[in-house]
């Protein structure tokens, strides 16, 4: 996160350029600074917190790109509302792309058999702090399958059966694309 932080700093004249159309700049931001921030993210670990960062920082990229409104009445400017800036950017949120990509990296390691190497189905050694436990890369990946609503079948099969993998695939970019 923090290189695509720095590339948005070097890139970020030429977000709030005028010279370019809005579309060069989305087109910018989706090749150079969202690559480079999700790079690895299908085996990030989320939180809501982590979540939120990440949507706090599409927000200021996206904002720098569509820049401020002007009432016409009143001539005075705003900040664009997230409300505004998701109907003007009608991509997927940087969130929604994480989870989707973490899902079909769950499709390729389930399909590799061994899935305790990478971690998955290993349950901790020794005594856990006092707390919550921490979420493993399984748990989140039920969490994704809970939230496009196959979250009553067992993950593994599901990746196994090409048929209704490809058919959950669809309803998820049907749901996920504006």
């Amino acid at each position: 996160m923090k290189s695509g932080i720095a590339d948005y700093h070097l890139v970020q004249n030429m977000l709030s350029s005028s010279l370019l159309s809005k579309s060069i700049k989305i087109n910018i931001y989706r090749c150079i600074i969202l690559h480079v921030v999700l790079y690895g993210c299908e085996t990030w670990l989320l939180t809501l917190r982590d979540e939120h960062r990440l949507m706090l920082f599409e927000n200021r990229v996206l904002r720098r790109i569509f820049g401020p409104k002007k009432y016409k009445v009143t001539g005075e400017w705003r900040q664009l509302h997230n409300e505004e800036l998701n109907d003007l950017y009608s991509s997927p949120s940087i969130v929604w792309v994480t989870k989707l990509r973490r899902m079909r990296w769950a499709r390729h390691v389930a399909h590799m058999g061994e899935i305790r190497v990478l971690g998955f189905g290993v349950e901790p050694e020794g005594k856990r702090r006092l707390g919550r436990p921490r979420l493993r890369r399984e748990d989140n990946i039920k969490m994704d399958f809970q939230e496009v609503g196959c979250g009553s079948m067992d993950w593994i099969d599901l990746v196994q059966d090409r048929d209704r993998w490809r058919a959950l695939v669809k309803v998820v970019m049907h749901l996920w694309v504006p």
